[in-house]
C-alpha cells in the first residue's frame, strides 16, 4: 500500500463539556507538527479535526456553517459534497450543545473510522484496529476531570489499544473557552503542541500539567496561611534563589516583596495570593524546586 506523503494519518477526539462550556481537539499522529493541521475551535460555535488527506478549509468554513445554526451532521454533508476529495477526507465535528458527528471517506487508508456520541467525536485512519477510536471514546466517558484531562486521557488510551499504525511523531491539544485566553481578550485557553517527539502523548501530557501549574487560577481550596514554621522554610528558600529577605521567621515587607518577585518572575501572575496567604501548589513547586 503505498501511503501519500501529505496524508494525515492520525486519530483525534473532539469534545465538549456542557457545565463549563469548553470545546475543543486532541489529536496524534506520524505526521511532524499536526496541531498546525487538524484541530479548528471556536467557544460558542464549535470543534473540528480535519484529517487523512486533509482539507484545511473544512476548518475555517465548517466552523462558519456551526455558526450559522447547521448541525455537525448538516456541516459535513454540506462540506463533502462541495468536495471532489471526500473519500480521502476524515473529520469530526462538535457543536456547542454537544451535538456530533464523524465522517471517514471511502478511500481512507485502513483501518479508518469513527465515532460520535454525545459530547463527543473520535475518528482515525491507518491505525492498527478500532480498538483505538472504542478506547478513546469509553476513556472520555468515563474519566474526572476538565475538558484537557479528559481529552488527553482519550488520546493517551487510544495510543495504548494500539494508535497510529505508522508510530509516533506530534500531539496537539487546543481548548477554547469564551475569555479564556491570557489576560481574557480572547477563546484560546489551551493550544499546547509536540511537533516532533518519540513520545507526543506523554510529552503534551507533561506539558499540559506544567500549563495548568503556571496558568490555571488558584482553586479556594489551595490557598492556605502562611505562619508558624513556613515563614522560616519560605524565607530559606528565597533566598536560596537570590530573593534577598531576611530568615527571620516574621511576615514583614521584606517577605512580601520578595515572594511577589518570585511569583512574577517564575510566571505565576494566576497564583498571586493576599499578603499572608500563599498556594499549596505554588509551594509544592518551590519545595520541588529546592
Amino acid at each position: 500500500m503505498r501511503i501519500p506523503r501529505k496524508l494525515v494519518a492520525t486519530f483525534s477526539i473532539c469534545g465538549y463539556d456542557p457545565v463549563t462550556e469548553e470545546i475543543g481537539v486532541a489529536v496524534q499522529s506520524k505526521f511532524l507538527a499536526v496541531g498546525a493541521v487538524v484541530p479548528w475551535v471556536k467557544a460558542g460555535v464549535g470543534a473540528i479535526a480535519t484529517q487523512s488527506w486533509a482539507n484545511t478549509s473544512y476548518g475555517t468554513d465548517g466552523l462558519k456553517l456551526l455558526q450559522a445554526g447547521f448541525s455537525p451532521q448538516e456541516v459535513i454533508e454540506r462540506l463533502t459534497k462541495a468536495d471532489e476529495g471526500r473519500n480521502l477526507r476524515q473529520l469530526g465535528v462538535i457543536d456547542n450543545t454537544g451535538r456530533s458527528a464523524s465522517f471517514t471517506g471511502t478511500e481512507c487508508y485502513p483501518w479508518a473510522g469513527g465515532l460520535a456520541g454525545e459530547n463527543f467525536a473520535c475518528q482515525g485512519n491507518i491505525l492498527v484496529g478500532g480498538e483505538t477510536v472504542q478506547a478513546m471514546a469509553d476513556t472520555f466517558n468515563s474519566t474526572r476531570g476538565d475538558l484537557a484531562e479528559r481529552l488527553l486521557a482519550a488520546l493517551d488510551a487510544g495510543q495504548q489499544a494500539g494508535g497510529d499504525s505508522r508510530g509516533k511523531q506530534s500531539a496537539a491539544l487546543y481548548v477554547a473557552k469564551e475569555k479564556g485566553g491570557y489576560g481574557g481578550y480572547n477563546d484560546r485557553y489551551i493550544d499546547l503542541r509536540v511537533d516532533d517527539h518519540p513520545e507526543p502523548i506523554k510529552e503534551l501530557m507533561r506539558i499540559h500539567s506544567l500549563y495548568k501549574l503556571y496558568f490555571y487560577k488558584t482553586k479556594p481550596g489551595n490557598i492556605i496561611t502562611i505562619e508558624g514554621a513556613l515563614v522560616r522554610e519560605i524565607q530559606e528558600l528565597l533566598n536560596k534563589w537570590g530573593y534577598q529577605t531576611p530568615v527571620s521567621g516574621v511576615l514583614d515587607a521584606s517577605f512580601n516583596e520578595a515572594l511577589k518577585t518570585f511569583y512574577l518572575t517564575e510566571n505565576f501572575d494566576e497564583r498571586i495570593c493576599d499578603h499572608g496567604y500563599i498556594d499549596q501548589e505554588v509551594l509544592a513547586f518551590m519545595r520541588q524546586k529546592s
